[in-house]
């Protein structure tokens, strides 16, 4: 009995039997590491070295763009504000937009180069304007990865040049890009900014300077609107794109592909496995009205519940299993309580598997009753 007629009779049983038989091909994608995320639940679809320290390059700007729009935020500081490059923001190197010392720019404009150019002079200047120094903005930099749980993070300078103990993770970079995305999606109108302009204004006079964006995805896929690129000799070529389709948002994350080109087609296939095999499923909206709670000794005899806050999920496109809900809350609340009060939860389930859940809160502050709260009570019970 030879091996070929082996193979075919273990062929005819499986197919006799009816058996699905999946086979697993080797992972196609070229490069030292990858995350594919989805932005709205920071859900991770698909990853390969995730948590490898590696070397950013000007990814390591998204931090810095995502520090300035937090600025913008709270008010520190505002897009028509006037930056004065430092002789130190001038002499960067690298991918640069050429500011010159003393040079005068707007914030909005800085963001720009920043974002479209990749301009390192702009991103020192900009976190000298933020913190007082380079110095103070990478401190800055580093406590907010520590906030956002980048756990295999440390910047050493607020553009990405090569330094020592200058590094990331696939996973951390998406971590902050998918903050940045969804806090301050009005980012999008830079990132998908194909070419633009700015004026240097200098001793010599006024001079424009074409800005071309780094990001060829923007070009290259139809659902591309972001995000940023890096490359240096150390890190080779990375990019944290994101891209959009039918309600679904993904950021893949390719660090140290082989040359320029191949991370936007490594990019470009985590989008197409994205969009084939997945959906976003969502819950309750924030501040949705669910029911009310009894209230003991307040003005009023009820108060209103809500949903704390909006819930996502991502499942598979042939899932056509229902979403359930399940309300579990308090039957009645004692006045005084505050606005925003957790009353219970709502609890997301699908196939009878918990899969989210979210607060459900009081809408307004609750007032203790008094005296006349009680007369106005009793009157509207027995006389009215």
């Amino acid at each position: 009995m030879n091996i070929r007629f082996i193979s075919m009779l273990i062929a005819i049983i499986f197919l006799s039997l009816n058996i699905n038989i999946t086979v697993y091909a080797e992972d196609d994608i070229n490069a030292k590491a990858y995350v594919l995320m989805e932005a709205s639940t920071g859900k991770v679809i698909k990853e390969s070295n995730q948590d490898e320290k590696l070397v950013p390059a000007s990814i390591t700007k998204i931090m810095t763009i995502l520090l300035i729009y937090e600025a913008i935020s709270e008010g520190k500081i505002k897009l028509t504000d006037s930056v004065t490059v430092s002789e130190h923001a001038a002499s960067m190197g690298g991918s640069q937009v050429f500011l010159e010392a003393y040079e005068i720019q707007t914030v909005a404009d800085m963001l720009k180069c920043i974002v479209v150019a990749s301009a390192n002079d702009a991103s020192v200047a900009m976190g000298e304007h933020i913190a007082g120094s380079e110095t103070a903005f990478v401190e800055m930099m580093n406590k907010r990865a520590e906030e956002l749980g980048m756990k295999n993070t440390h910047f050493e300078n607020a553009c990405g040049l090569d330094a020592d103990n200058h590094y990331t993770s696939a996973m951390d970079v998406a971590i902050m890009s998918r903050e940045l995305v969804t806090k301050y999606p009005e980012i999008h109108d830079i990132t998908k900014i194909w070419q633009d302009s700015i004026i240097h204004k200098t001793r010599k006079g006024e001079k424009e300077f074409v800005l071309t964006n780094t990001n060829k995805l923007i070009k290259w896929y139809q659902y591309a609107n972001g995000l940023k690129t890096g490359s240096t000799s150390k890190a080779l070529y990375c990019v944290s794109g994101t891209a959009e389709k039918d309600g679904i948002k993904f950021i893949a994350v390719i660090m140290a592909a082989p040359d320029y080109k191949q991370r936007f087609r490594e990019a470009a296939k985590l989008f197409d496995y994205g969009f084939a095999n997945f959906k976003v499923v969502k819950g309750k909206v924030k501040n949705e009205k669910v029911g009310s709670i009894k209230v003991i000794g307040g003005k009023e005899d009820e108060a209103d519940v809500l949903v704390g806050k909006d819930v996502s999920f991502v499942v598979g496109k042939g899932d056509k299993t229902e979403m359930k809900t399940e309300i579990n809350m308090e039957k009645e609340i004692i006045a005084p309580a505050k606005a925003k009060t957790k009353v219970g939860e709502i609890i997301y389930k699908l196939g009878g598997n918990k899969i989210g859940k979210a607060d459900l809160i009081i809408e307004s502050d609750i007032y203790k009753a008094g005296f006349k709260d009680v007369l106005r009570k009793i009157l509207r019970k027995y006389y009215l």
